[in-house]
């Protein structure tokens, strides 16, 4: 099942052609380092999307930054492509770490957003980030990344459990470089060629019901109604459904997964406490 929001297709427009939309007031601001792409969103003080901008990157491994310089450069490259845009200077921002990682490893994070020239003022949690732009309050956010997944379990819209594993989109990248016999760079090529995907899929579904796997642990002891993916690992149209045969319970993946997080990334640029 697919839930469509129109803040995500109008924010991809935002990213995909490189527009702005017309704002007035107090801007927020969220950086996502992912494993696979660094997206930078912006939204207005309704959390109306505003501008946004990706760059595919390698800078971040399983939650944890492996190229700090580049990391940082990347961030302000986006930064800097924004403002442009925007024709005003981003200040302060949010960032966000998958569930589970090191104290050590958050702090890296925020490190690079406040290298690359912000002042971070809040740092979440990946799928709670999700959450805020889905509208859940009851449910789990799965968020499939390409290095980890990550579940935040959601009660009367507060998150009472979180967690993380290193399984995601690399893994599929994997194995179709194995299955292949190609370089990681062929095969990341052939898992987005969503003209191959009826190929492609059959490959790489045992790594998608491995994750399925690690989601039915996590939730052992909650009463969950329904999962939610986002994530541009679950981009695939059957990745859901195997979810659903594997839990049992009811799958909605929302629309433009890759960009769900970022977004409520930028709609929690708001001071902690």
């Amino acid at each position: 099942m697919i839930i469509e929001k129109e803040v995500l297709s109008e924010f991809a427009e935002l990213v995909e052609d490189k527009k702005i939309n017309e704002h007035k007031g107090q801007l927020k601001t969220g950086v996502d380092l992912g494993t696979a792409n660094v997206v930078v969103a912006v939204v207005d003080e309704d959390n109306h999307p505003i501008a946004g901008a990706m760059y595919p990157s390698t800078v971040v491994r399983d939650g944890i930054v492996v190229d700090y310089v580049g990391a940082i450069r990347i961030v302000k490259h986006l930064k800097s492509q924004v403002e442009q845009a925007i024709g005003e200077e981003l200040t302060t921002a949010s960032c966000a770490i998958p569930p589970g990682i090191i104290a050590g490893n958050i702090k890296c994070i925020a490190n690079v957003v406040e290298g690359a020239g912000f002042d971070v003022i809040n740092v979440l949690d990946e799928p709670t980030a999700a959450s805020t732009v889905l509208e859940i309050t009851d449910g789990a956010v799965v968020d499939v990344g390409g290095g980890t997944t990550g579940i935040s379990i959601i009660k009367n819209g507060e998150v009472i459990y979180t967690a993380d594993e290193p399984t995601g989109g690399t893994h599929m990248t994997l194995v179709i470089a194995g299955y292949y016999g190609i370089s990681m760079e062929e095969a990341e090529e052939k898992k987005k060629d969503t003209v191959r995907e009826k190929e492609i899929f059959p490959i790489v579904k045992p790594v998608v019901q491995k994750m399925a796997s690690i989601v039915k642990r996590f939730l052992e002891g909650y009463d969950v109604p329904a999962i939610y993916l986002v994530g541009g690992a679950c981009s695939f149209s059957e990745f859901a459904e195997v979810f659903e045969k594997e839990l049992g319970i009811q799958t909605i993946k929302a629309n433009k997964p890759l960009l769900v997080t970022p977004l409520g990334i930028a709609m929690n640029c708001v001071m902690e406490g």
